[in-house]
């Protein structure tokens, strides 16, 4: 069975840090591209970051530049997105799906992890 399964998510007060995870069971991360996606209450989804399958390329949306960072670690199957300076408005559900590259269709979804920015 092919999944992906994020982890980390929680609550935190502004300012704050967390890291997610996105693991991959089933299949092997190796040659996907890896998007993060977010989606708040009342909101569309949004894409919020994006690593190559090497790593060698990442990009990010304009509202988490300079605060959010993407890796990926394949020897461990996994995809990181390290969240810092936390606001509010990043509080969301957020999502990992695979690629074959950033920007193409997504063919597999994790199933969710709530980030919560709260005092």
């Amino acid at each position: 069975q092919l999944q992906l399964v994020e982890s980390g998510g929680g609550l935190v007060q502004p300012g704050g840090s967390l890291r997610l995870s996105c693991a991959a069971s089933g299949f092997t991360l190796d040659y996907y591209a890896i998007g993060w996606f977010r989606q708040a209450p009342g909101k569309e989804r949004e894409g919020v970051s994006c690593i190559s399958s090497s790593g060698g390329s990442t990009n990010y949306a304009d509202s988490v530049k300079g605060r959010f960072t993407i890796s990926r670690d394949n020897a461990k199957n996994t995809v990181y997105l390290q969240m810092n300076s936390l606001k509010p408005e990043d509080t969301a559900v957020y999502y990992c799906a695979a690629a074959w590259g950033c920007g193409n269709e997504y063919d597999y979804w994790g199933q969710g992890t709530q980030v919560t920015v709260s005092s």
